[in-house]
């Protein structure tokens, strides 16, 4: 690359740190670190929300898809994001924010305890801990590989850039920085974006030439479901997604949390619906464009970064560059924040009784300390992503797939429809999702990507509700915990007081 576009990445990471330096002002206590005290605008949050949606990933193993089968990565990857933060805007994100309002709660798991029990509680934690640090590791290798091509760095050296710079700004400024770093990141990746589109479109021959383009596009590109990519696989998809959007995927949860009012959580949800259903078209049409404009490129997952060496000027590679380290270290700085979370107020309390009256300067340090460790540890599994199916394979085929056993139970037991799923509904529609998952993924031959997705997902939403139904256990404190995050509003006339933890 050119100076110029060294200058520019370099300027982005800089900014990222001064960011975080910043937000370390703003952090007093463990409230302040993990759920931003509840003073978050709701514009910010909604923003945050979108960011950490997702990452490199879109313009590596997303950009693959789009160039390999067209548009159908848009209709199955994408438009299930929208729909369900649409749908979550008012089912869900009210009740995440009432959590935190009436319970002081800082993670999203805390709840469980007085909803179902603790040991429900540590079996969701620990197998949501675990398959997150899988799920980031699969963003750092997609950094990795667009280092690789624009400038030639070893995979390696490009996990442990991109990893460092975002351990240092979010270990120091909490989710107050990680919030107001997705703002900039997504200023910065919307001037790179629209400037890549820009350029696609000249090279079409105009605004014109997108009129014509569907017409130059290989056979089946323009279908909206094609290949591996079935119906089946996007009703799969889109209940994956809406449980995962909406909280399964904790760190999203926190950004509901953040606000100030249920309210502010609904519009948060609404911005960030709004954007997923929009921006992924601006990102993904160069990818889409890539079969007419640069027919024979030997890796798909190189086709966003070749495309911007050969189309883009010096000053702007560097910038989309930027543009694309920043949905990674969006995404992977906000699951690190929604790690140390759940290891701080849920992991260490119930393995370190006496962890459970630490002071707030005690507690913030362990918070930092775990930010450090989980994306570490996350790093190390990157450099051997390929050993686990690449990133596409950790992403579609192991995230979405497990994502249903441990979001149902986190999810499902916030609506009053669900009051009478007690623990043994929790933990063993938790256990026979998973041991679904690994019975089709390793126990059969041939499996499709389908099957791998759904059965997890089916088996714990019928064995979670089919439970619930058949062997109902009817407990006045999980009934007050649905109560209260149901509504009604503070100030309406009813007062909802905090329960006490079931031992």
């Amino acid at each position: 690359m050119h100076w110029l576009d060294w200058a520019a990445v370099g300027a982005y990471f800089l900014v990222m740190l001064l960011i975080g330096l910043w937000s370390h002002r703003r952090v007093d206590d463990v409230s302040d670190y993990f759920t931003g005290g509840g003073r978050m605008p709701w514009w910010l949050t909604g923003i945050s929300h979108h960011m950490s949606g997702y990452s490199a990933a879109v313009f590596v193993a997303y950009a693959a898809v789009a160039y390999d089968y067209g548009i159908t990565v848009y209709v199955w990857a994408f438009l299930p994001l929208a729909l369900g933060t649409g749908v979550g805007a008012w089912l869900f994100a009210p009740r995440w924010n009432r959590l935190r309002e009436r319970y002081q709660v800082a993670s999203p798991l805390e709840y469980l305890v007085r909803r179902y029990n603790l040991p429900t509680q540590q079996a969701l934690a620990w197998s949501g801990a675990l398959l997150k640090v899988f799920d980031v590791a699969a963003k750092w290798a997609s950094v990795a590989v667009l280092l690789k091509v624009f400038t030639g760095m070893s995979m390696t050296n490009g996990i442990l850039l991109t990893g460092v710079v975002t351990l240092l700004y979010c270990t120091v400024g909490g989710l107050w920085a990680d919030a107001l770093t997705e703002f900039g990141q997504f200023v910065i990746q919307g001037v790179a974006a629209l400037s890549m589109m820009w350029v696609v479109l000249d090279r079409l021959g105009g605004v014109s030439g997108l009129g014509t383009l569907w017409h130059r596009l290989p056979a089946g590109h323009t279908d909206p479901l094609v290949g591996p990519y079935t119906a089946g696989f996007l009703t799969a998809y889109v209940v994956v997604k809406l449980f995962e959007y909406n909280g399964g995927m904790w760190n999203l949860a926190q950004r509901y949390m953040a606000t100030d009012s249920p309210r502010s959580a609904r519009h948060s949800a609404g911005l960030s619906a709004a954007l997923y259903l929009v921006w992924p078209a601006v990102l993904l049409l160069p990818a889409v464009a890539a079969p007419v404009l640069m027919p024979h490129i030997a890796d798909p997952q190189q086709t966003y970064a070749l495309m911007a060496q050969s189309y883009l000027p010096v000053g702007l590679v560097g910038l989309t560059l930027a543009g694309m380290f920043s949905h990674t270290m969006a995404m992977a700085s906000s699951d690190a924040n929604a790690i140390s979370a759940v290891v701080t107020r849920d992991i260490l309390p119930a393995v370190l009784p006496g962890f459970r009256e630490v002071s707030t300067a005690r507690g913030l340090r362990a918070a930092r300390v775990v930010t450090v460790v989980f994306i570490t540890v996350s790093m190390v599994v990157a450099i051997e992503a390929d050993h686990f199916g690449g990133v596409l394979g950790i992403i579609v085929g192991m995230v979405a797939a497990v994502m249903g056993p441990i979001s149902i139970p986190m999810l499902l037991g916030l609506l009053p429809a669900f009051r009478r799923c007690g623990p043994r509904a929790a933990l063993t529609s938790w256990a026979l999702g998973l041991g679904g998952y690994f019975f089709v993924k390793y126990g059969l031959d041939g499996a499709s990507q389908t099957t791998v997705v759904v059965t997890p997902l089916v088996t714990s939403l019928v064995v979670y509700a089919g439970l619930g139904l058949l062997l109902p256990e009817p407990d006045a404190e999980a009934d007050a915990v649905v109560a209260a995050v149901s509504g009604p509003e503070p100030g309406s006339g009813t007062a909802t007081h905090p329960v006490a933890k079931r031992a």
